[in-house]
């Protein structure tokens, strides 16, 4: 049994799928969940951003991550689960680190995230947050794949 589930989300239609299942989880344990945001400050490249206000930018990505936040706790309240949400800001690093480190510090007893489901070249290219999770997790990881991801995956296998 899972009492304390962190289900980090970034607004993505692949994350809704893995806090849809976390909440699967949630209802049938009577769970915590802990909804997590990461904005990650080092996305701008400061030293080239003549005539960008940084500032502003970082205030809208905290306050994009807030909404991102407000909705999940809606769908969370809505299947009859009081959560809880943390934003989390980074300077550089992978969002994974924030993960690992909110699973540890909280303490989580299971991590629900969304996966892209990437692949080769996609995968080397963009990274994989999920991946490096699982990886580096103390404690148990369910990756939930994206819609668009299981259905690409099933037309694979069935070719």
């Amino acid at each position: 049994m899972y009492d304390k589930i962190l289900v980090p989300i970034d607004g993505s239609p692949t994350s809704q799928c893995g806090l849809k299942e976390a909440i699967k989880i949630a209802k049938s344990q009577g769970s915590i969940v802990r909804l997590l945001h990461v904005v990650n400050e080092f996305m701008f490249d400061y030293t080239y951003s003549s005539g960008m206000n940084t500032t502003t930018v970082i205030d809208a990505l905290r306050d994009a991550g807030k909404r991102i936040l407000a909705d999940a706790e809606a769908a969370v309240r809505q299947a009859g689960i009081e959560p809880e949400s943390v934003l989390v800001e980074t300077i550089g690093g992978p969002a994974a680190e924030a993960i690992i480190a909110q699973a540890g510090s909280w303490p989580a007893e299971l991590i629900v995230m969304g996966t892209h489901g990437r692949r080769g070249l996609a995968r080397v290219a963009m990274g994989s947050d999920a991946e490096e999770v699982v990886r580096a997790s103390p404690v148990p990881v369910l990756l939930v794949r994206g819609q668009l991801s299981a259905q690409a995956h099933a037309s694979r296998a069935a070719a």
